[in-house]
């Protein structure tokens, strides 16, 4: 037995003195210290999430307490270990917790569901739940990117298909595989997905994910340190290449005239090349013409925001992979406030459960209110109402508010209609009969018809679909 196996309960006493016993409840109690041979401090937490919040706001905390233990300047570190490694020890931990810890102390909530992230249960979300796949190893893959955890919606399904085909065949279909979306959309991902995927089906592939930057730091470094025949060696050699952000690139000569090379090499050996961007190739400036036909030669798709339905997905399939319990009316209430970045949803549950963890409190509506008001004026994409999406389409279509809501039936009219009624439900979180009586107490049925009407439209036709996100855009800069 290591020394912090011996006195981590000791540690944890002295931490339970210094923070509210809810915060030692959620963010202290799943750890358990790692075996170590060379007298690291290493200790393991459930999920990265877990690691993520914690080394900012509790790390500081739980070094104090083994300074004070131990007498000395203690810094630990933490690692995301599998289960299997640390159950023993929990085990005992849970025994010992039970044993120190007051009742009193524990604040009552309503449905019997803690909000500790290492072992608490959840309800059923709606999100699809597949089986977590076994960890891989591969250059730069961040594992949490899976398919597994990737919520598939109207937007993003064309983009996932083409993803798990090249996973499933790499180099056979879509070589290259661009994907273009705005920040936060899960472009990334989708693209670490695939190598995570590669790696676990085929463990011999040499995988590399690496951002445009860096490929340009990295080249650069080559030269100056003269060692450029390693670095195309390096990206050259590679069965599955994966570039972020290669918009980067517009503007660079030299790295572009390397990365050129680089993807005639990969390309002619049939090896896989997955590029992203926020914008389309044709929509690159500066970039040479030669790179923007090939980036042409396979398959491009576009990530679409997403819609009310898959968000609120989105934010059970968050909740359940970190073992909170929260109200699907609270779920709601995000959503329908962060209509464009999945980002900024995380971010929402993030401060969220920090605020619960730290007063106590139970995760309500009037809570989530109160906590992420300021959050969601900070966003460019706060609340829409459908009276805003009214006036943008109708300026833009040439027509009146008041004829989107009567019943001429005129072809114009019927299309800026339909169009109106998509756009409402998908950036106000409004239902169908209350979008259906704001357009002049029109049945649910009728509003259903018109969002698939203009959604499918969209994913058939890439310049009606670029017109709607321009109206999307204007509506959001008159919140």
């Amino acid at each position: 037995m290591t020394k912090l196996d011996a006195y981590w309960p000791e540690i944890l006493d002295v931490v339970r003195q210094k923070v509210p016993q809810q915060t030692f409840n959620t963010w202290f109690l799943p750890l358990y210290p790692e075996n170590s041979e060379n007298g690291d401090y290493r200790v393991g937490c459930p999920n990265h999430f877990f690691m993520d919040w914690f080394s900012e706001h509790h790390l500081s905390a739980l070094n104090e307490a083994g300074s004070v233990y131990f007498g000395e300047n203690i810094l630990f570190s933490l690692k995301v270990e599998e289960k299997s490694e640390k159950s023993d020890f929990l085990d005992k931990l849970e025994e010992s917790a039970t044993s120190v810890s007051s009742p009193e102390s524990i604040p009552e909530t309503k449905p019997v569901r803690p909000l500790n992230p290492g072992f608490a249960t959840v309800a059923t979300p709606t999100a699809r739940v597949l089986p977590t796949p076994s960890p891989v190893t591969a250059n730069n893959l961040n594992p949490d990117y899976n398919f597994q955890n990737f919520v598939v919606g109207s937007g993003t399904d064309l983009a996932f298909a083409a993803a798990t085909a090249i996973a499933n065949n790499p180099g056979s279909h879509f070589n290259p595989l661009f994907v273009h979306g705005g920040t936060g959309l899960g472009k990334t991902h989708l693209m670490q997905a695939i190598g995570n995927e590669i790696a676990r089906q085929r463990p011999d592939r040499r995988i590399c994910y690496v951002t445009a930057e860096h490929f340009m730091n990295d080249l650069i470094g080559s030269i100056r340190d003269n060692r450029t025949p390693e670095f195309k060696l390096k990206y050259r050699s590679m069965d599955v290449l994966l570039v972020d952000d290669v918009a980067f690139l517009a503007g660079k000569e030299s790295t572009q005239e390397e990365f050129f090379h680089t993807f005639n090499a990969l390309y002619d050996q049939k090896k896989q090349i997955v590029l992203t961007s926020d914008r389309s190739p044709k929509e690159i400036a500066t970039l040479e013409e030669r790179l923007r036909s090939r980036f042409e030669w396979g398959l491009i798709t576009d990530i679409q925001a997403p819609n009310l339905e898959t968000r609120i997905a989105i934010l059970k399939r968050k909740i359940e992979v970190n073992h909170i319990y929260i109200t699907d009316e609270v779920v709601s209430y995000i959503a329908e406030n962060i209509t464009d970045n999945i980002r900024r949803l995380e971010g929402a549950l993030i401060r969220l459960l920090a605020f619960a963890s730290l007063t106590g409190r139970e995760i309500s509506l009037e809570m989530a209110s109160e906590v992420l008001s300021s959050f969601f004026q900070g966003s460019s994409t706060g609340p829409v109402k459908i009276a805003n999406v009214m006036e943008v389409v109708a300026e833009t279509m040439d027509v009146t508010v008041d004829q989107l809501k009567s019943k001429r039936r005129t072809q114009d009219l019927a299309r800026a209609r339909q169009i109106a009624m998509n756009l409402a439900r998908e950036m106000t979180g409004a239902s169908l009969n209350q979008i259906g009586r704001s357009f002049g107490n029109r049945d649910h049925s009728t509003v259903s018809y018109a969002c698939q009407k203009i959604q499918t439209d969209m994913d058939n036709d890439p310049r009606f679909r670029g017109v709607v996100r321009n109206m999307m855009d204007k509506i959001r800069n008159k919140q």
